[in-house]
């Protein structure tokens, strides 16, 4: 196998070709160019209403369902009707948690954690007003870790569903989701799974999850500003229609995507695969589909594994600086996603420093905002966040941390 060429990479993000160093990729990444044309050639050819019988409703049908299949093969969903797309992960969390409403009663027990985006904990707290009790598994305060042995003392006979993060977007770990569906679904329950800060560093694969719901959004892998969730195919058709009362409950996924998907960012989703299996080509991968994007996802992770040491190394020799997760990589343990603070310091105070350099992090919560209150951090104002891609280079963490020893110093 050959290595990753940055040179090539880079060129396929034409944003990159400019002084601004992107290290807010998990805020979102830069968009594909590929992506971006593909958008624009629907648009421009086949702006149409879907199911007509003439030529160019019937290549826009061919362009949206080919979009779909291409995001199944990504995910490795079962079956493309499993594929439900819309604006957000947020969003269609809150469609999802909606459809699941009839069937919630009084003394269901739901499992979120407080180490989640809200978007895969904000909609479970609604279900409250149907008699749902909200159970937390909180996040252990020494590893920083959702402990299984903690997960264990939550769950029983009640429990009939669990929302969990596939990896955090302020600490980086990454969590053992198919360990966690084995137990949950041991006792009856259901996994729903928020992979976003996931998805962008590691190839997707919901059958090994063995999560019953999975959900990210593409403008965190290299794509428009729109979402995916998947789920089983048997609990789908089990949900009643969240669309027209006439689309019945068998038409998948339509009844789930009131209004329909939008268009033209569907076929646009699709060059994000294709943008993998051409990496994975450039590799010397002569594999199926699958094999071509694994290839790509295990040079990206070799190459952010490699930038984000760098940067932690930098970050364990200052005293004043408290990274908050794992502050070694190893053996795939942590995603690019680097959080710290510094003593005595405001963390908005070392972002907006780094402003000057033209250097993109950021500082806050990221919509972790329980994370950040369990953890003790407002008095930092939320913590210090960079966020590696796969297209960063070794020269931008170099001055990156160039100006970070201007600003701890």
């Amino acid at each position: 196998m050959g290595n990753l060429n940055l040179d090539l990479i880079r060129a396929e993000f034409p944003a990159l070709n400019n002084d601004c160093i992107y290290l807010d990729n998990a805020g979102g990444s830069q968009v594909l160019k590929r992506v971006a044309d593909r958008i624009s050639n629907y648009l421009l050819t086949t702006s149409v209403q879907l199911g007509a019988s003439y030529s160019t409703s019937q290549a826009a049908s061919e362009k949206v369902l080919s979009a779909r299949r291409a995001i199944a093969e990504l995910i490795n969903a079962y079956h493309d009707e499993e594929v439900v797309m819309g604006g957000s992960t947020t969003g269609l969390m809150f469609l999802f948690t909606q459809a699941i409403l009839p069937s919630i009663r009084d003394g269901d027990e739901i499992i979120v954690t407080d180490s989640d985006h809200e978007a895969n904990i904000g909609g479970w707290m609604r279900l409250k007003n149907a008699g749902a009790i909200i159970k937390i598994w909180p996040v252990n305060h020494e590893s920083l870790a959702l402990e299984l042995a903690d997960l264990d003392t939550l769950l029983t006979p009640r429990t009939k569903w669990l929302a969990m993060t596939h990896a955090s977007n302020v600490l980086g770990s990454v969590n053992p989701v198919a360990e966690v569906a084995e137990q949950v679904h041991a006792v009856g329950a259901k996994l729903c799974v928020d992979a976003v800060a996931y998805a962008p560093h590691r190839l997707v694969d919901v059958q090994a999850s063995d999560a019953d719901i999975y959900v990210f959004s593409f403008y965190k892998v290299f794509g428009p500003h729109y979402a995916v969730l998947w789920g089983k195919r048997d609990l789908l058709l089990a949900l009643p229609t969240l669309n027209h009362h006439f689309i019945g409950p068998e038409v998948l996924p339509y009844k789930l995507q009131p209004g329909n998907v939008n268009f033209e960012l569907s076929y646009g989703c699709a060059g994000i695969a294709d943008y993998l299996m051409d990496v994975g080509t450039q590799l010397g991968e002569l594999g199926n589909n699958r094999q071509r994007m694994q290839t790509a996802f295990d040079h990206f992770a070799q190459h952010e594994d490699a930038l984000a040491e760098k940067l932690l190394s930098y970050l364990r020799s200052k005293k004043q600086v408290h990274v908050i997760g794992h502050d070694h990589v190893k053996n795939g343990n942590r995603m690019p996603t680097v959080s710290f603070v510094v003593a005595n310091q405001l963390s908005e105070s070392i972002v907006r420093h780094m402003d000057k350099f033209d250097i993109g992090i950021r500082f806050g919560d990221f919509y972790a905002k329980r994370l950040i209150e369990t953890l003790g951090l407002q008095s930092h104002g939320g913590v210090v966040r960079v966020s590696i891609a796969h297209y960063n280079t070794d020269a931008e963490i170099d001055r990156l941390i160039q100006g970070l020893e201007e600003a701890l110093n």
